[in-house]
């Protein structure tokens, strides 16, 4: 089976992914691979230094997150010309997980899974982990340094909430929910869909 996670910034995805590698998932991370691929020496980077110039660069050859961001985030033409040089390299990767996991589970962990209609053909099912803008902006500032309206353009520069849950199998709402509950949610998810799996 092959499922498409997804999520706003601070929804809480990451931890639904660990919890489902919990239960014996492969996991396939799209943002982790994004950052070894524009890491210092990463694969990515000699053809974003091409394209975008070394403006880019960090010192030490990674990828510059904020200058880069400041280049996409309102410039769709940039933001396709980074997406031509990654989603390739991320598409091969992601195959290989495929070919490893020898028929086994995997969850695919996209952020952005509903801007992209190419994924709703690659899995089984999309899980949708949701939570109020609010909720996303206080997670997010306390693990992070952004300010709030940073936080707020990333959040306006992705799908809207009701564009991810269109999308959506099954929706997780992790809002005011312990870990517990959370795991508990997942737990009930995946025994109902391995069932369904069976029938088939």
């Amino acid at each position: 089976m092959k499922i498409g996670l997804t999520g706003g910034i601070g929804s809480g995805k990451s931890t639904v992914a660990a919890f489902f590698e919990a239960h014996g998932a492969w996991r396939f991370d799209a943002d982790a691979v994004s950052h070894e691929l524009t890491s210092a020496g990463g694969a990515a980077m000699p053809a974003i230094e091409q394209a975008f110039g070394p403006g880019v660069l960090a010192s030490d050859g990674s990828l510059d997150r904020a200058a880069m961001r400041a280049r996409v985030f309102n410039d769709a033409q940039q933001r396709q010309r980074l997406e031509a040089i990654l989603h390739p390299l991320i598409g091969a990767r992601r195959e290989a997980v495929v070919q490893a996991a020898a028929g086994r589970s995997v969850v695919f962990d996209i952020p952005l899974l509903a801007e992209s209609p190419a994924w709703r053909a690659r899995v089984d099912r999309v899980l949708v982990v949701d939570c109020l803008e609010s909720t996303q902006v206080a997670r997010v500032m306390a693990r992070s340094g952004l300010q709030a309206a940073d936080i707020r353009r990333i959040i306006d520069s992705q799908a809207s909430r009701a564009q991810r849950r269109a999308v959506a199998d099954a929706v997780i709402f992790n809002e005011g929910l312990s870990l517990q509950e959370l795991e508990q949610a997942v737990a009930a998810l995946w025994g109902h869909w391995q069932a369904c799996e069976t029938m088939t």
